[in-house]
């Protein structure tokens, strides 16, 4: 872990943030004592990667179920918009 005062911080945050995001810890001191730390945040979920297959025969067998919408998306919208006035 490295140590970095406030105001080198404040000059290299950039810098700073890419060691926090390669793993480094770093520690911000104020006045030679610790005031904050820049660690790397946790990586989240987020979409399917290409690694990772999508079962198509679940997928089409959830859709298969849905019913049609009886009017096109446009129309659907136009009444939304023409009933719902604020």
């Amino acid at each position: 872990m490295s140590e970095v005062n406030l105001a080198e911080a404040k000059a290299h945050l950039s810098a700073l943030v890419a060691r926090a995001e390669a793993g480094e810890t770093v520690s911000i001191t104020r006045r030679g004592k610790p005031v904050a730390r820049l660690i790397a945040a946790e990586k989240p979920a987020g979409p399917v990667r290409p690694s990772e297959k999508v079962d198509t025969a679940m997928l089409k067998a959830l859709t298969d179920k849905m019913p049609l919408q009886a009017e096109s998306a446009g129309e659907f919208i136009r009444k939304m918009r023409d009933s719902d006035r604020y």
